[in-house]
C-alpha cells in the first residue's frame, strides 16, 4: 500500500511538472506569435504610409487622398481596426519622419560611429536572409538605411511608435528611443517615463564614468554602458532636507516601483542590505539587483556625500565576493554602481583605473527645482566643489 501511494505521488509530481512545462511553452508561443503579428502590422502600416507618400510625389495628389484611402480600406476590410483617418494620417506621418534627409543622415552617423549596424533583440525573420533582404530593397525601399529603419520600427508596437513620434521632435532622440525600446523591450509606460525623465539626454549628452571598457569584454562593455546612466533623478522620493544614507535607502525601497522605472527596463530587485560572508566577517550591499538582459548581478552603494576614491575599493571588494559566492553558471561578471551626491570625473577615472571589476559612478538629484525663495541664493554643486578644492589647496 505504501509503495502504491509513493508511485501515485511520483506520478502526480511528474504530471504537475509536465503541466508547468507545457504552460511555459504555451506562454512562450503566445508571446512569439504576438511579436510576429505586431511586426507584420507595423510593417503594413509603414508600407501604407510609403504608398501614399510615393503616389503623392509621383502624381501630385493632394492631402485629401489620405481620407479617401482610409474610407476605402474600411469599406474593403470592415472587420479590421486601424484604418481610421487619424491612424492613416499617422502612417503617412511616420514614414515621412523616418525617411526624411535629417533622419537618414542621423542613421548614417550612428552606424558609422559604431562601425556596425545596431543589433536588434529580435530581428525580423523575413529580412534576415540575404535573398529576402535583397528582394525587400528592390521591392520596397531605395536605400539600405530605410530598410534598416523599416525593420527597427516594426520591432516595437504601433502605440510605442506613436508615443515617440508625438513626444519627441529631435531626430537623434527619436532614433535613440527607437533603438532602446527595441533592445530592452520597454512597455509603453516605461518608455513614457524614460522620455519624461530625460533618459536620452542623460545617456548621450552627459559623460558617464566607469571602467567597463577595461574590466569587461567589448560587446558586454557596450551593453553595460547602455544600462548605466550618468545621473539618476530621485526627485520622486520627495526629500527636501538632509537625510542619512539608511533613510535614503528606506525611501528608495518604499518607492521601489518608481526607482525601478528610473533605473530602466531589465532590473529585478534582489534585496537590500544584502549579506555577504567572508570568514567570520559579514558585509552588506545597500541594494542588489539582477539585470535580465545583461544576465548580471548589479550592486548599488548609496553615498550622501561626494565621491571618494575609497568607495571604489570597497565596491571592488564586494564584487569579488559576489562573483565567488553568488554568481550563477552562465552569468556575466557582476557590476557595481556607486550613487553619490556629486563626482569629479577625473578623480573617478583615477580611482577606477586599477580596479579589475566593472564599476560605474553616477550622481543623483533629489530635487530638480529649488523653491522660489532660494533661487539664485544657494551655490551650485560645482561651486561648492570648487570652493572646497580651493580651501584644500590653500591649507597645504
Amino acid at each position: 500500500m505504501k509503495k502504491s501511494r509513493e508511485t501515485t505521488l511520483n506520478l502526480s509530481t511528474d504530471y504537475q511538472q509536465l503541466v508547468t512545462d507545457l504552460k511555459s511553452r504555451i506562454v512562450g508561443a503566445r508571446l512569439s506569435s504576438a511579436r510576429h503579428v505586431n511586426r507584420e502590422l507595423v510593417t503594413l502600416y509603414w508600407d501604407i504610409g510609403r504608398g501614399i507618400v510615393e503616389k503623392q510625389k509621383e502624381l501630385n495628389w493632394g492631402e485629401s487622398v489620405v481620407e479617401m484611402v482610409a474610407a476605402d480600406l474600411r469599406d474593403a476590410f470592415p472587420d479590421m481596426s486601424g484604418f481610421s483617418p487619424r491612424n492613416v494620417w499617422d502612417m503617412k506621418r511616420l514614414y515621412e519622419a523616418y525617411t526624411s534627409p535629417d533622419f537618414l543622415s542621423q542613421v548614417v552617423k550612428e552606424t558609422s560611429r559604431k562601425s556596425q549596424r545596431p543589433i536588434l533583440r529580435q530581428p525580423v525573420a523575413e529580412l534576415s536572409q540575404p535573398s529576402n533582404r535583397a528582394q525587400a530593397v528592390a521591392k520596397f525601399e531605395p536605400t539600405e538605411e530605410i530598410v534598416f529603419l523599416r525593420q527597427l520600427v516594426a520591432e516595437i508596437p504601433w502605440g510605442h511608435n506613436l508615443l515617440i513620434l508625438n513626444k519627441l521632435t529631435a531626430t537623434a532622440a527619436r532614433l535613440w528611443y527607437l533603438r532602446a525600446t527595441a533592445s530592452f523591450g520597454w512597455s509603453r509606460n516605461v518608455l513614457l517615463n524614460q522620455i519624461k525623465a530625460g533618459a536620452y539626454e542623460r545617456a548621450v549628452t552627459e559623460k558617464k564614468t566607469h571602467n567597463f571598457d577595461l574590466a569587461l569584454p567589448e560587446h558586454f562593455a557596450e551593453q553595460a554602458e547602455e544600462m548605466l546612466k550618468s545621473s539618476y533623478n530621485l526627485e520622486f522620493l520627495g526629500l527636501h532636507h538632509a537625510v542619512r544614507e539608511r533613510e535614503l535607502e528606506d525611501r528608495l525601497i518604499s518607492r521601489l516601483q518608481a526607482f525601478l522605472l528610473e533605473l530602466g527596463y531589465g532590473f529585478c530587485f534582489v534585496g537590500r542590505q544584502h549579506r555577504l560572508v567572508l570568514g567570520k566577517k559579514e558585509y552588506f550591499i545597500d541594494l542588489l539587483f539582477y539585470h535580465r538582459f545583461l544576465k548580471s548581478l548589479v550592486a548599488f552603494e548609496l553615498k550622501l556625500g561626494p565621491f571618494e576614491p575609497e568607495f571604489a575599493g570597497k565596491m571592488d571588494f564586494y564584487l569579488n565576493l559576489l562573483n565567488d559566492t553568488e554568481r550563477a553558471p552562465g552569468d556575466q561578471p557582476s557590476i557595481g554602481i556607486i550613487l553619490c551626491a556629486e563626482k569629479d570625473d577625473v578623480e573617478v577615472e583615477y580611482a577606477l583605473r586599477t580596479k579589475a571589476n566593472p564599476i560605474g559612478v553616477a550622481a543623483y538629484t533629489l530635487q530638480s527645482k529649488l523653491p522660489g525663495e532660494f533661487k539664485g541664493r544657494l551655490p551650485t554643486a560645482k561651486q561648492l566643489a570648487d570652493l572646497v578644492r580651493l580651501e584644500m589647496e590653500g591649507g597645504k
